[in-house]
């Protein structure tokens, strides 16, 4: 008797909680001997030979041993040879030895055969599949660049939504299952994915362990994500085989100006081609299939998944934060402080310590641009601009007062230095700041570099959760 993963899981968490075999066979309703043999299965598995007491095992020779090349290559031009024919064509060779010790040889050592893959056909709206493809796509206006393509398809009825974007991030996967949600008017039961971190953490004993993150998106429209197996990608076959038909039909013999171009042919060819043609599979159109599939799909709910997601960052000396290689601009006050990022699909906010809203920007889709509000850039006044600096430096006590003021006696552009140096400050924990600027006043020292050798060699960098990167963010 066979068992499945998640119970052989059961099995192996309860005796090595050190439950007994019998309990164990007791409580799941399975055979005492099927319990042994999955314990003893895992302890193989898992035990290390150079562990293992006792005698070692010496391998005895036998007469088989000098034909055992013949017999691989007998094997692998006849992978079905009967041992009997086998035994005929070693006699021939000069095999003296018994039948008996081949035709063992041959059951342990027979190359097996690969288990056929069965391809299952799903009930309406009971599973979907999804999956990234990355292209490299020549855009005349453009130029190359890479994109990445997500697909969503319904098992039954093999409608499809796709859509080509710049990332797949977290963010922008769930933004896209929502429009694959909403395109479909509805939502399957169960959805296939593969090993992607956004979908699944890790795996632990046969056992994925889904991102919390995204399981929220799967409780909130009410389905099931099902992890496939490692090396087990034609279980997902569904998916493959529509790229495929992608890079044939889609983008063969097409170009296109912008990723938005693209984006706009793509909406044409699935509403005109790619929903209307007969499937090779159902030898029906995935559009009228859909009718059918459409009744038992998941009702969208009526609260929409809130997409956005928070990251922080530092504002620089310049009075902007940095999103996704663009930068926008912050109220000048603000330099050096840490603060929260709401990003959503077309627009990023930018709220200050008390979450209060102090900027909105349209969200850049290029690279190394910048979004400037006039209203937040210095005052003109450079009298009241050392006044809001020096009122920032209050946050270090004296000491960090008494650094500003000599940073504008020694450095020739104090200003610009003294913001700088805010944004250096903010890496560090607030006494290890304190302790550097008196060392920089007793050694006079002053400047950005001057500072940062000192907190290099002396203090101890905040950890990264506390700087919160965009890498441990996202």
């Amino acid at each position: 008797m066979s068992v499945s993963p998640a119970q052989e899981n059961e099995i192996i968490s309860r005796w090595t909680s050190g439950q007994g075999m019998r309990s164990i066979a007791r409580d799941m309703s399975l055979g005492r001997y099927v319990i042994a043999r999955v314990i003893a299965e895992h302890r193989a598995r898992t035990s290390f030979p150079s562990l293992v007491i006792g005698p070692k095992t010496i391998a005895r020779k036998t007469k088989l041993d000098p034909f055992i090349d013949q017999l691989r290559q007998l094997l692998e031009r006849y992978p079905s040879l009967t041992a009997l024919r086998a035994f005929e064509e070693l006699r021939s060779l000069g095999y003296a030895g018994s039948y008996s010790t081949l035709r063992m040889y041959l059951k342990v050592h027979r190359p097996k055969p690969k288990a056929p893959v069965v391809r299952f056909e799903t009930a309406p709206g009971a599973q979907a599949q999804m999956d990234w493809s990355t292209y490299t796509i020549n855009f005349t206006q453009e130029g190359k660049r890479r994109v990445e393509l997500f697909s969503y398809i319904l098992g039954y009825s093999r409608r499809q939504y796709i859509c080509f974007t710049e990332r797949q991030d977290f963010e922008t996967t769930i933004r896209q299952h929502i429009a694959a949600f909403e395109h479909l008017s509805g939502v399957a039961a169960v959805c296939l994915y593969d090993n992607m971190k956004v979908v699944v953490t890790r795996w632990e004993d046969g056992q994925p362990i889904y991102n919390t993150r995204f399981l929220s998106l799967a409780t909130h429209y009410g389905f099931r994500p099902w992890a496939c197996q490692p090396e087990r990608p034609e279980t997902k076959g569904k998916v493959e085989r529509p790229f495929d038909y992608v890079e044939k039909n889609l983008l063969n013999g097409r170009t296109f100006r912008t990723l938005e171009h693209l984006n706009e042919v793509t909406r044409w060819w699935l509403a005109e081609v790619n929903d209307k043609r007969i499937h090779g599979t159902t030898k029906r159109s995935p559009i009228e299939m859909h009718e059918q599939e459409k009744p038992h799909l998941i009702p969208l709910p009526t609260i929409r998944f809130d997409t956005a997601g928070v990251v922080y960052r530092i504002v620089d000396s310049e009075g902007f934060i940095s999103y996704a290689d663009n930068r926008y601009s912050v109220p000048w006050r603000l330099i050096g402080q840490m603060l929260p990022i709401r990003v959503m699909e077309d627009q990023l906010q930018i709220y200050n310590a008390s979450v209060e809203l102090v900027a909105e920007h349209g969200l850049l889709r290029g690279r190394n641009e910048k979004r400037i509000d006039q209203s937040h850039l210095p005052p003109k006044d450079y009298a009241q601009q050392l006044i809001l600096l020096r009122e920032k430096y209050s946050h270090w006590g004296p000491t960090g007062q008494e650094y500003f003021d000599g940073l504008q006696k020694k450095c020739r552009y104090g200003r610009r230095e003294a913001a700088r140096v805010l944004s250096l400050l903010q890496g560090y924990p607030v006494k290890d700041g304190q302790l550097a600027m008196a060392r920089a006043i007793q050694y006079h020292a002053y400047g950005y570099q001057s500072l940062e050798r000192i907190l290099a060699h002396f203090g101890t960098p905040k950890a990264n959760w506390e700087l919160l990167s965009q890498r441990d963010q996202e």
